[in-house]
């Protein structure tokens, strides 16, 4: 169980083979713990909507955001990512779940491990890597980002991505960490759930299908909150989601023929137009800014700045993305035809707010009883590396933002002098 984890040991040692029972540095063996929880696609409300008692209760006793606010564009990958590093996708440069860069001349497909496991393509410096790089030991659950050498550096204890693991499966190994030796304990733990995102997709955010995941993931949070109680560790407990969930109301077609003569790579929810013809990308500008009223469409210098998504040579010189819950569907011969959908996410917050997420938090580090008003995801990162005690680099997010969901320091009195 040390190492790179995996349900078949063999094949795990074959694939990522990690020193056995990594020790931390002396200095950090006294830290305290933060186990960061991800619910992909668990939308702002869902908690109230859906009577999820452990996470109200759980919010109530400890620090609760009105809402946390994902970067664009909303989708798991970039946003995990920027969770875990503090920057904004066009930093870190998960800019989308796929996309194309022009260096490479390659394509980063999320669904492809391959591409999952290749540093080349993670940028920023992630929480696991920082904490290792610093003698910490991490542990990682199926996190984006974490099957990948990034600074030729991996968690101490990490899982290749398997859909079938449970809940349980996940909450027991979480326990079996925190009762690890000291030395060997890690004191960053990184868990993610699928289960309400896959849900939200499938069957939309109103539907009882995605009200049964909430309760699932509740009450096994309830069950790995009473594990963390009973190992008597300063255990910092933080919740977070990537994105929320917004119901689709139709699809906008588009075809091969309207990209001739540009490299694009289409998503669900939008679409990059690479090209260094500044003609071609004006005329393809021309076509698609009148194709419909529900699609945002820019050339890259004209992005908003307040995307913060421009400063990357994986966004499009064109981007066209959808500005209402509408799917975006590409019809290209001979391919086979894409599910149904009634669930989606990657739209601007701004303008679709069932794109917002949460964020809960509770432990000896945290103020009790405190509810605090919206903020964006990048701010999570400082906050982590103050617990742990961990030098940051250069980032996006700034601890001042949320500095004050973090008890005070014991304040010291000074003797006067004699």
């Amino acid at each position: 169980m040390f190492g790179c984890l995996s349900l078949l040991p063999l094949l795990a040692s074959l694939v990522c083979a990690q020193p056995a029972r990594p020790a931390s540095a002396p200095s950090q063996v006294d830290k305290p713990y933060v186990l960061l929880i991800s619910i992909d696609g668990y939308r702002y409300d869902y908690s109230e909507k859906y009577g999820a008692e452990n996470l109200i209760a759980f919010g109530q006793q400890g620090v609760r955001a009105k809402a946390l606010l994902p970067e664009f564009p909303t989708l798991t990958f970039p946003n995990h990512y920027s969770i875990a590093t503090g920057l904004y996708p066009e930093h870190h440069g998960i800019v989308e779940n796929a996309f194309w860069d022009p260096a490479f001349q390659a394509s980063f497909r999320f669904t492809n491990p391959a591409d999952a496991g290749d540093g080349r393509w993670w940028g920023g410096t992630p929480l696991w890597v920082l904490a290792e790089q610093q003698g910490m030991r991490a542990a990682t659950y199926f996190w984006p980002g974490t099957e990948a050498r990034i600074q030729n550096t991996r968690p101490s204890y990490w899982y290749p991505y398997n859909s079938k693991t449970t809940l349980d499966e996940k909450i027991r190994q979480v326990d079996a960490w925190l009762h690890l030796p000291p030395a060997e304990r890690p004191h960053l733990i990184l868990l993610y759930m699928p289960e309400v995102d896959h849900q939200g997709h499938v069957h939309g955010p109103e539907a009882p299908e995605t009200r049964a995941a909430v309760k699932e993931v509740d009450a096994a949070l309830g069950r790995l909150f009473e594990q963390v109680r009973a190992t008597g560790l300063p255990v910092n407990i933080i919740i977070v989601s990537d994105h929320g969930m917004a119901q689709v109301t139709r699809e906008i077609r588009f075809t091969t023929e309207e990209f001739e003569g540009a490299k694009f790579s289409a998503g669900t929810t939008q679409i990059d137009v690479h090209s260094k013809d500044p003609a071609l990308i004006d005329r393809l500008y021309d076509h698609f800014i009148h194709k419909d009223p529900d699609l945002a469409v820019y050339r890259k210098a004209d992005l908003p700045p307040a995307l913060h998504y421009r400063d990357n040579p994986r966004i499009g010189d064109l981007v066209i993305y959808a500005k209402t819950p509408v799917r975006l569907r590409y019809d290209a011969p001979g391919a086979r035809p894409s599910g149904h959908v009634e669930g989606m996410h990657g739209y601007e917050v701004a303008r679709v707010p069932e794109m917002k997420g949460i964020f809960y938090a509770q432990g000896p580090a945290f103020r009790q009883r405190l509810v605090i008003e919206e903020f964006q995801n990048i701010h999570i990162y400082p906050l982590v590396a103050k617990i742990l005690g961990l030098t940051t680099p250069q980032i996006d997010g700034n601890l001042a933002v949320v500095a004050p969901v973090l008890k005070a320091p014991p304040t010291r009195r000074m003797r006067p002098n004699k």
